[in-house]
């Protein structure tokens, strides 16, 4: 299948002569062109979670499998190509690079890739215009607004044009307007461009952009149902 799906993931860490469980049995499936939400108190395991999801962290019980691939399988290697070409993240803080301009950003993860060519320039403008930032091409970190700087994340996030998406509090910086416009694009380019998304937050606001919630507590993921679909906002397509 294509996504990303969970089977059964634990994870177990030595502290001292004690075990610590951070999960405990994660099993979650999460298709193309869907984006889901998981939410929970700090220390419940999230972190953990989206670690293992995007190939950063082995699991010590499961099998994560991407795209029909089994994570399990693949060499260091194979991993590090795979997090660069099939996963794009998007995390707290921009984290651009203070010397690269706004298209620079985006160019240097696709020369990490491969050669680069025009074709890859041009996407990238496309990219960047698509998330409001077409005037913004030259400009320098420094010279952004904190919702500028984090939209180029999110431009870099998918210039590889990666399967899957996570997001790591994406909005923990900005104030509310700036928070729901992200979160907002992030929606609208994972059903655009049929990604299959997941951000962990503790912003319940921004949950109407989702299409399912997840809430995490003590290591166990399980579905929340208080955030029904009718109470979900419809995201554009359209910029």
């Amino acid at each position: 299948m294509s996504g990303i799906q969970l089977k059964n993931v634990s994870k177990l860490y030595q502290q001292g002569e004690n075990q610590v469980l951070a999960l405990d049995g994660i099993s979650l499936t999460v298709e193309q062109g869907e984006f889901i939400a998981v939410i929970g108190p700090s220390g419940s395991g999230k972190s953990t979670f989206l670690a293992i999801a995007g190939a950063l962290l082995q699991s010590s019980e499961g099998e994560v499998i991407l795209n029909g691939k089994s994570l399990n399988q693949l060499k260091p290697k194979d991993l590090a190509r795979l997090r660069l070409e099939e996963i794009g993240f998007i995390l707290q803080t921009s984290n651009l690079v203070p010397y690269l301009n706004v298209l620079e950003q985006l160019l240097v993860v696709k020369r990490m890739a491969g050669k680069l060519v025009k074709e890859d320039k041009e996407y990238a403008k496309e990219l960047l215009q698509s998330l409001g930032l077409a005037a913004k091409l030259e400009k320098l970190p420094e010279q952004l607004s904190g919702g500028e700087r984090q939209r180029a994340a999110i431009a870099r996030a998918f210039i590889n044009n990666p399967s899957i998406i996570l997001a790591d509090e994406p909005t923990a910086s900005l104030d509310s307007k700036k928070a729901h416009e992200v979160v907002q694009l992030i929606a609208r380019e994972t059903k655009t461009r049929n990604k299959a998304a997941i951000m962990v937050t503790h912003d319940e606001r921004m949950l109407e952009y989702c299409d399912k919630v997840y809430r995490m507590e003590d290591g166990r993921l399980k579905r929340d149902d208080s955030f029904s679909q009718d109470k979900m906002k419809t995201v554009s397509t359209r910029g």
